[in-house]
């Protein structure tokens, strides 16, 4: 792999999409994001609203998301929606990584490129996450908290899910960075560093 990809893991609330998408405007890569949803929808066909459902959340083991004609369609059949979106992904993110240098959010990203990345986890106390939350998107500070915890706990599952590892085990990235203790910019400087 001859292109330099970046991927980032990040905790609701930490600023990891914002911190990806600025490296990614200063370093003139491509940036992918929600971006992977739409270009997975296009390929295959599939609505966007139906892939963004599932997006970053494992398949149910108790039964299968059949309440719409794409799971009846052969291709599809008895295959969550969560596995077909992840395996469109995948082949996204390796193709990606082939023909560009990219920063790609998310995703299980590190894993599927196997470490040939330059990987960042961007956390921050719970707290922090909540008010970052609460200015971002006005919401009452109890309906903040229990949105961090709950896309917290979907992404951490998802990431075990297909991974069958830690989602905060650093020992997978190559940097980890608390958001509260350096500005968006430090962090971004010090990942163009490292790369």
């Amino acid at each position: 792999m001859s292109k330099r990809v970046i991927t980032i893991n990040r905790m609701l609330g930490s600023n990891g999409r914002l911190i990806g998408k600025t490296l990614a405007e200063e370093l003139g890569f491509a940036f992918y994001d929600k971006e992977l949803i739409d270009i997975a929808a296009q390929k295959e066909n599939i609505p966007f609203d139906i892939l963004a459902k599932v997006d970053e959340k494992r398949g149910s083991n108790w039964r299968f998301p059949i309440d719409h004609e794409l799971q009846m369609d052969s291709d599809f059949h008895f295959v969550p929606m969560n596995d077909v979106l992840f395996d469109l992904q995948r082949k996204i993110i390796l193709e990606a990584a082939e023909k560009e240098d990219c920063v790609i959010v998310g995703r299980c990203a590190n894993y599927i490129l196997d470490n040939k990345c330059l990987s960042v986890f961007i956390h921050a106390p719970f707290d922090y996450r909540v008010q970052t939350i609460i200015e971002r998107t006005g919401r009452e500070e109890k309906s903040a908290q229990k949105l961090v915890k709950k896309i917290d706990k979907e992404r951490r599952t998802y990431y075990e899910y297909f991974t069958d590892k830690k989602w905060k085990d650093i020992t997978q990235y190559h940097l980890a960075f608390d958001s509260s203790k350096f500005s968006q910019d430090k962090i971004v400087e010090m990942i163009k560093m490292a790369l």
